[in-house]
């Protein structure tokens, strides 16, 4: 069978259905839905059968269609459904040999730091999905970073950046705040 193609429904594997993508693509994000932490791609394509090229086009089609699909540092997962979570946006400035402090006190206080944000002179916003919970979340984003040498994206800008941050009480995001401003992490 010959792969097809078409606007809607992307490119398919040679000798699959298209119906049978579409029905894969559904069972992606069900699974996704139900698993609720992040997912490898690797593990996605082993559970249903398809390379992991495969999986990175299912989820740009599934975007794409509208589907909000989050690709954090340890795999793709939805995006908390927390209804009454409470979000603020924190302006940081650090070398990136404080990282670690300023995440664990983050994380310390119970406040979930959604994403990184740095404003680059020829991109504009560059946004970093993090999705860090707890101090294990926090070492194996750090342990990611060291093993692929990746620069974090505050270097691109002297160290100046931004964190989505969430939290279900204000008062913890606000106590986060004021620890942060008293290790000298918040820009005034």
């Amino acid at each position: 069978m010959k792969a097809v193609h078409t606007a809607s429904k992307g490119k398919v594997k040679q000798g699959e259905r298209p119906d049978s993508a579409l029905k894969r693509r559904r069972q992606i994000v069900a699974w996704m839905g139900t698993h609720g932490a992040p997912i490898r791609g690797g593990e996605l394509a082993s559970r249903f059968h398809v390379s992991r090229q495969c999986v990175v086009q299912d989820v740009a089609i599934l975007r794409a269609s509208g589907e909000e699909i989050l690709a954090t540092p340890r795999g793709y997962r939805l995006p908390a459904r927390a209804e009454r979570a409470h979000r603020a946006i924190l302006a940081c400035s650090h070398t990136p040999e404080r990282t670690e402090e300023e995440l664990q006190i983050l994380v310390d206080h119970g406040v979930k730091v959604v994403d990184v944000i740095v404003e680059h002179a020829v991109y504009g916003e560059l946004r970093g999905a993090l999705m860090l919970e707890s101090r294990a979340d926090v070492q194996d984003f750090l342990d990611q970073v060291s093993a692929s040498h990746a620069s974090l994206l505050s270097s691109l800008t002297g160290g100046i950046h931004l964190h989505t941050v969430e939290a279900s009480k204000p008062e913890m995001i606000s106590r986060a705040k004021a620890r942060l401003r008293a290790r000298g992490f918040l820009l005034k």
